[in-house]
């Protein structure tokens, strides 16, 4: 355990800047291959193309585990079962890095999709018990629920005697995974989604939370704060948390659907959800960790985030209010195979810090990957970020002596 002596002296060291620290895990050959990897993230005419083709091979199911699998999926997935992404999670545990399970399958809209898919999550709960190095279980609300019935409860509209009885499975489905969950004592986060499908997601998980959390957070909600209506959802999620006497299990996220959010509310004529510029994204990010960590009494922060400010904000508001580096309530996260010179270096210091780490099959997850790549080509600075970082590491390991 860390002395708060200690803990004063880490906030005043923090630094995203060691690339040894960073790259530690990374064998030369795997270093090599991820600078060739994000070389090539970083042509958008070829990440265009390659989508392309990747869905075309999908839909007339050519064979392209081969190529795929030791490329792109290596570095981004742990493998295609749970028992594939055993090795790595201990890996990552050898540098006090934790590991998410994030089946990574794209929902399906048939009972046997769903059926499956529910199958598969709750191997990941029962595979978290007790195990120190999975902290956290995680699933994709849209996966358990046929999306035009979540759209539409989600909007108010009116529901057929079917589909009420879809949207009734659909919470029949969430309460399975957050009890299984609560009896196993395994943390479980919702992902966010499109915003015409949140609000009834958001209902589901307070509720959820209202009844598992009354202890302590078990099930976490995800505020994607690109939006600008997140900080008052926020407020109010508290303030029922604290008349209703229940903890708060909270994942931040900047957000994953930006373009198509902006896109859908100008063909539909609706304002935007979606903050008008970064800046203000940034600024309510950051004023959401200060609101949580003010309340930590009550809130459990997930920080899922790879902007660097953001992740040094959070580390300087626990010095600021005398929370442990290693305290249970404040967890870092970033993705499998990016920004690791946020997670390594946090976890150098005694920061929680957790990998998402996706696994499934390799044609099934490939929709997961095209669209990682294309977020990758898109993010501002991300993959030249990446790059620079490689090749920094590669030089200095050319010039040790």
């Amino acid at each position: 355990m860390y002395q708060q002596g200690r803990l004063f002296y880490q906030i005043a060291m923090i630094s995203f800047s060691s690339t040894e620290i960073a790259f530690k895990i990374k064998s030369n050959r795997e270093l090599r291959r991820a600078y060739i990897l994000f070389k090539a993230i970083s042509n958008r005419t070829l990440v265009k193309v390659g989508g392309f083709f990747s869905k075309l091979a999908i839909n007339i199911h050519l064979p392209i585990s081969w190529i795929v699998k030791p490329t792109i999926y290596s570095h981004f997935c742990g493998g295609e079962t749970i028992g594939d992404c055993i090795p790595t999670i201990r890996k990552l545990s050898g540098y006090n890095i934790k590991s998410v399970l994030d089946y990574s399958v794209e929902g399906g809209e048939n009972p046997g999709q769903i059926q499956s898919t529910m199958e598969e999550t709750l191997r990941t709960i029962i595979n978290a018990k007790g195990n120190k190095d999975i902290p956290f279980a995680v699933f994709k609300p849209t996966a358990f629920i046929v999306s035009e019935v979540l759209k539409k409860r989600s909007s108010g509209d009116s529901l057929t005697a079917d589909e009420q009885e879809e949207a009734d499975l659909f919470r029949q489905r969430v309460e399975k995974l957050c009890r299984k969950a609560f009896d196993n004592d395994v943390r479980i986060m919702i992902d966010a989604e499109d915003v015409c499908y949140q609000h009834h997601i958001d209902e589901v998980v307070m509720d959820m939370m209202e009844k598992y959390n009354m202890q302590k957070a078990i099930v976490f909600n995800t505020y994607q704060m690109y939006r600008w209506d997140r900080m008052d959802v926020f407020r109010e999620d508290l303030k029922r948390a604290r008349e209703k006497d229940f903890y708060l299990g909270i994942k931040f996220v900047r957000g994953a659907y930006m373009e198509r959010e902006r896109k859908r509310a100008e063909e539909r004529g609706y304002p935007s959800p979606i903050h008008p510029d970064k800046e203000s994204t940034d600024r309510d990010y950051d004023a959401a960790l200060k609101f949580a960590v003010e309340n930590i009494d009550r809130v459990t922060i997930f920080n899922g985030t790879h902007n660097e400010n953001s992740s040094m904000y959070l580390a300087q508001l626990m010095e600021q209010n005398n929370i442990r580096a290693d305290d249970d309530r404040c967890w870092f996260s970033q993705l499998y195979g990016m920004s690791d010179h946020i997670s390594f270096n946090l976890a150098h210091l005694g920061y929680n810090v957790a990998k998402y780490l996706p696994y499934g099959p390799v044609r099934h997850v490939l929709p997961y990957l095209i669209r990682r790549t294309e977020e990758n080509t898109s993010m501002a600075g991300q993959t030249s970020r990446e790059l620079s970082l490689i090749m920094e590491e590669r030089k200095r390991r050319r010039n040790k002596p």
